[in-house]
């Protein structure tokens, strides 16, 4: 349950791979506010609070110059009870974080924010929003554009897919989706879409 009184937070997730942060910037295009859970957990993650437990738990993880993103991926992603002691110590200072930035856009007066969150169902920070939007693709579509996006192998984003919830889930756990597996021009009317539905069912 959304705990904000002030403002509508509207979920928006998805796959690697499946188009979010195009949506997500479509939806900003459209003049929605938004918080880009990435941003926030590379903020969280060069935290020294963060680092200092990742150095209990992950040691290999972390140099003198932070968090290694590529080694820890290897790490977690290939293990799913090593993915959840991860997301048991990053979460909580994302999720601060978070909060932080959505009484800020409220105080200015935003009625509706969307939180761009790739772990919105692993972090829990479902239960804040009012709705819930699912960006979905192919798999071969996600594998491709993942792998072209993040000059990584396929052997890595293979790894990073298989720890995240099935299409079937977000399907189940959403109240919009929007299946991105066509043009640009066909992403901007299920955008657009998005957006309406949202302002009807919100009425903003």
């Amino acid at each position: 349950m959304n705990s904000f009184d002030g403002i509508v937070i509207i979920g928006l997730t998805g796959q690697s791979g499946a188009g979010k942060t195009t949506v997500s910037q479509m939806l900003r295009g459209l003049g929605f506010s938004v918080i880009n859970c990435d941003e926030v957990s590379h903020t969280a993650s060069a935290l020294p609070e963060f680092l200092d437990e990742m150095r209990l738990i992950f040691p290999d993880c972390v140099d003198e110059s932070g968090l290694i993103r590529q080694k820890l991926g290897m790490l977690v992603f290939n293990d799913h009870e090593k993915l959840g002691r991860y997301g048991k110590i990053i979460f909580p200072y994302i999720t601060y974080l978070i909060f932080s930035e959505l009484h800020s856009l409220e105080k200015k007066g935003k009625k509706v924010v969307i939180l761009d969150a790739p772990t919105l169902f692993e972090s829990g920070l479902e239960d804040i929003c009012s709705a819930v939007i699912s960006v979905i693709a192919p798999y071969d579509i996600k594998l491709e554009r993942a792998m072209t996006r993040d000059g990584a192998t396929e052997e890595f984003i293979k790894s990073r897919l298989q720890s995240q919830f099935g299409e079937d889930f977000f399907r189940s756990r959403s109240d919009f989706c929007i299946v991105n597996d066509g043009d640009i021009s066909s992403l901007k009317e299920k955008v657009s879409a998005a957006a309406d539905y949202i302002k009807g069912r919100f009425d903003v």
